[in-house]
């Protein structure tokens, strides 16, 4: 599965663990090397001591003058980035009746401001040289409106809507996007979850999916499919019928 992938030099950023982690490591096992950017510095250094080829490049996606150095360190000691998997994220579980604008904030300048952010030296090169890969980590809960994800989704929802502005504008440069749009995973940003999470994914199963749908060059990457479904044709129900449905699903009635 990781023999003959197209990348020489990949990007990620929120590598330090969960999804991120796994995919540096699996892109490492195919022969891509890898930049790692997080902000923690010990984790770094031990996925870097994990997988050979991996390199640690430690800044806050939040800190865009940060993010503007490390990129250019990437680029001086690694060469272009032909591949960038743009994946931090936080999240705050969150509800209107205890709603906190300082969180919301947070998520979204990390979750959508962070993309932004390494976007600005990403695309210069990639059309100057016309060619290169950026994938967007979104969530399934960018879809719709969810419960108790009032600091979450919305930064979700504006990750898939930056992904398909970039793949209008950039199609005419040579540059491939994609946005990948996982369901639940069993990582540390999970693990506070109180709720079920159905078709929980473990991460090296998630970074499969996503380097596969990625090496295929497909705009959306989307998994699980027994939720990814009910998610699309919840995207597209009327108003009405999507509150009603979504009421009585959370056992409001």
């Amino acid at each position: 599965m990781v023999r003959g992938l197209p990348w020489k030099t990949a990007w990620i950023t929120g590598a330090s663990s969960g999804i991120g982690r796994e995919l540096a490591l699996l892109l490492a096992r195919g022969g891509v090397r890898v930049a790692a950017t997080a902000r923690d510095r010990e984790r770094l250094a031990a996925l870097a001591a994990d997988g050979p080829g991996i390199l640690p490049f430690a800044a806050d996606v939040a800190d865009l003058p940060a993010v503007r150095d490390v990129y250019g360190a990437i680029e001086r000691e690694l060469g272009p980035v032909d591949l960038a998997i743009l994946n931090a994220a936080i999240w705050h579980p969150m509800s209107a009746d205890a709603f906190d604008a300082e969180r919301a904030v947070h998520s979204m300048t990390v979750n959508y401001l962070g993309m932004v952010a390494a976007l600005e030296p990403l695309l210069a090169g990639m059309i100057a040289r016309r060619r290169g890969h950026v994938a967007f980590v979104a969530s399934l809960a960018g879809y719709r409106g969810l419960p108790k994800a009032a600091a979450y989704a919305p930064t979700k929802a504006a990750v898939i809507s930056l992904a398909e502005v970039m793949r209008l504008d950039l199609a005419r440069h040579g540059v491939r996007v994609s946005v990948v749009n996982p369901g639940f995973v069993r990582t540390p940003m999970t693990s506070v979850n109180t709720f079920p999470m159905p078709f929980l994914l473990e991460p090296d199963d998630a970074a499969r999916r996503i380097v596969s749908g990625l090496a295929r060059g497909r705009f959306e990457i989307a998994f699980p499919w027994q939720l990814a479904v009910p998610m699309k044709l919840l995207r597209i129900l009327p108003y009405a019928a999507f509150f009603a449905l979504a009421h009585r699903l959370g056992g409001k009635r």
